[in-house]
């Protein structure tokens, strides 16, 4: 299905690795990949990737890269240095699948082009369970013609896709999607504390809830599968990371001149989970604290 006989990817983590997998089991192309880990390396070479000695042995071997990283700072680093700028050919195309920092993006995206490559971001959405099954969502910022030559690959793990617009767009797309995912689940931890305290079963309010105007996936997801049974397991997606992605949205806020006061408080109440020492936990921890 590819026009592209050569696909790297870089960020085998708990989202790349069954990204990866997915390429290369729907796409026809031949997959190079990278991680500092080798278990993830180890498991995909039986779906036919191939391991890479380094990014630039990535970037050699593709004609399109990628990226499936933590954050802004992980992206910054496979393009500087040996990387991403110093490798590029004419006519590459790099995608980004991490949330990531707008202004880094864009600036990114203007040093690729200046070299005639492309920049596109593509942040996911959706849970490690969609990845697995090839159905997340993802958010593209990319001219109509770049995103016409990626979208059949991203399709390989994503039903949803949608171009929000130019370079960046899909960036601010989903920070702010999980700006509101980060406020809701927050009420939704504050919800259930009042109920505790009030002889209101938790597993009942939340579905009866979600019967009514206040029903959403975080409360489907996030409050009855982690905040009822107080499920807030390592390698999900962490406190740290959500704090990460939401100095994202105060940042584009800042630069817009508009105070976000509801996004600048569960800033702070991520942050004090993280002193608590539930950094590493998944995000919805936050309800633990409460009371």
């Amino acid at each position: 299905m590819s026009q592209h006989k050569a696909i790297g990817f870089i960020g085998l983590g708990v989202m790349g690795e069954p990204i990866c997998r997915n390429l290369v089991n729907k796409s026809g192309a031949r997959v190079i990949a990278f991680d500092l880990a080798p278990e993830p390396l180890a498991r995909l070479k039986s779906d036919g990737v191939a391991a890479a000695a380094s990014v630039a042995d990535v970037i050699g071997s593709s004609e399109i890269l990628f990226l499936c990283l933590p954050s802004a700072r992980h992206v910054r680093a496979v393009f500087e240095g040996d990387g991403i700028l110093e490798n590029i050919r004419q006519g590459q195309i790099v995608v980004d699948l991490g949330t990531s920092s707008v202004s880094q993006t864009r600036d990114f995206a203007r040093q690729l082009q200046a070299r005639g490559a492309s920049w596109a971001d593509a942040p996911i959405a959706r849970t490690r369970q969609a990845a697995q099954d090839g159905t997340l969502s993802v958010m593209v910022g990319a001219t109509p013609e770049l995103y016409a030559a990626i979208e059949p690959l991203i399709r390989c793990f994503a039903t949803d896709v949608t171009n929000c617009g130019g370079t960046g767009a899909g960036q601010v797309t989903k920070i702010l999607n999980n700006m509101v995912l980060f406020e809701t689940v927050n009420a939704l931890a504050e919800a259930v504390a009042i109920a505790k305290r009030n002889g209101v079963d938790p597993a009942l309010l939340l579905d009866t809830l979600s019967k009514g105007s206040a029903d959403s996936f975080a409360l489907r997801n996030h409050g009855l599968k982690a905040i009822v049974p107080g499920n807030f397991p390592e390698r999900a997606f962490s406190t740290e990371y959500a704090l990460k992605d939401l100095s994202y949205a105060l940042e584009l806020a800042s630069d817009a001149g508009i105070k976000i006061r509801g996004a600048e408080l569960i800033g702070q109440i991520l942050q004090e989970a993280i002193d608590a020492g539930s950094g590493g936990a998944y995000f919805p921890v936050i309800a633990k604290y409460l009371g």
